[in-house]
């Protein structure tokens, strides 16, 4: 379902995919990080940035929370928020031993990954992560996989146990995960026992399709969220495959009035990690531009 934003005298529409917008393991984290901000004087940061969208990091920063690649001596944290995407274990275990608060933002879908990595690897299975190896979900999935965990992100299949259990990146797209379970099941191991949990966010999937839809019926897509947003460039990559003119934008100061001067219809979709007020923004400049 998709609906129609606006139509002007020049018969220019905006098509916004139904649901673009904060996925709910995003908004949770969201939620929790401005509620600390709004009860907690200082001392305030999050381990890595609370969500992939660097617009939600500055805000968070003008409220006194900042982000850390790592911990530092030099900063005195009182209170330590964990992102969205998760940490890996061994991370998580030291800052317990820290006198610090923690507050866990971790959505819950990468928690059950993680859980799930750590059952598979304590009843003797290799586990498979169908994922990109350097997205910090993924490597804080396989800190709990056990050391003979391996992460696949292409068809191209190792040589691995007999007895393996499988699992996803939360924002894998369906049909990639499709085509490298079909080519891990047909490869030349010789599997005793295949194990395997879906851990897909259904969100992810859905955003896919609903954008999709929308794509096939307009001129031009702008897929609105942070450049290193997993999910937000696949976006973007789903709608340039299907050959659509497509722009990848975290704000609206980025749209350039030339993208729709011979365009009839734009559709706009938005990452998992976009807020409603950076969409509404995109939105208005393109009115602004057709009006």
């Amino acid at each position: 379902m998709i609906s129609c934003i606006i139509k002007n005298s020049m018969q220019k529409n905006i098509v916004l995919v139904e649901g673009a917008g904060f996925c709910f393991g995003v908004k949770r984290a969201i939620d929790i990080a401005f509620d600390v901000a709004r009860n907690y004087k200082e001392g305030v940061f999050t381990l890595g940035p609370i969500i992939h969208n660097p617009h939600v990091v500055e805000k968070l920063k003008e409220l006194g929370v900042y982000p850390l690649e790592e911990l530092s001596k030099e900063k005195s944290i009182k209170t330590l928020i964990i992102r969205a995407h998760g940490i890996p274990k061994e991370k998580f275990n030291e800052i317990k031993q820290k006198d610090m608060e923690i507050i866990d933002a971790t959505c819950p879908f990468v928690k059950r990954a993680q859980s799930l990595a750590e059952k598979l690897a304590t009843e003797g299975y290799q586990v498979v992560i169908i994922g990109d190896r350097e997205h910090p979900e993924v490597q804080g999935i396989f800190s709990y996989a056990g050391p003979d965990a391996i992460v696949i992100n292409s068809s191209e299949i190792p040589i691995l146990n007999k007895k393996i259990g499988i699992i996803q990146q939360t924002t894998q797209p369906l049909t990639k995960v499709k085509e490298i379970m079909n080519e891990l099941i047909n490869s030349r191991n010789e599997f005793e026992e295949i194990r395997i949990f879906n851990t897909l966010c259904n969100f992810t999937s859905k955003r896919l399709q609903a954008t999709e839809k929308v794509a096939r019926n307009v001129d031009l897509m702008i897929v609105v969220g942070g450049k290193n947003s997993a999910n937000t460039t696949q976006l973007a990559r789903l709608c340039k495959n299907m050959g659509v003119k497509t722009y990848h934008i975290e704000n609206a100061q980025e749209i350039n009035k030339e993208w729709i001067e011979c365009i009839t219809t734009i559709g706009i979709t938005a990452g998992a990690s976009t807020p409603q007020w950076i969409i509404d923004e995109v939105i208005d400049k393109i009115k602004e531009f057709i009006n």
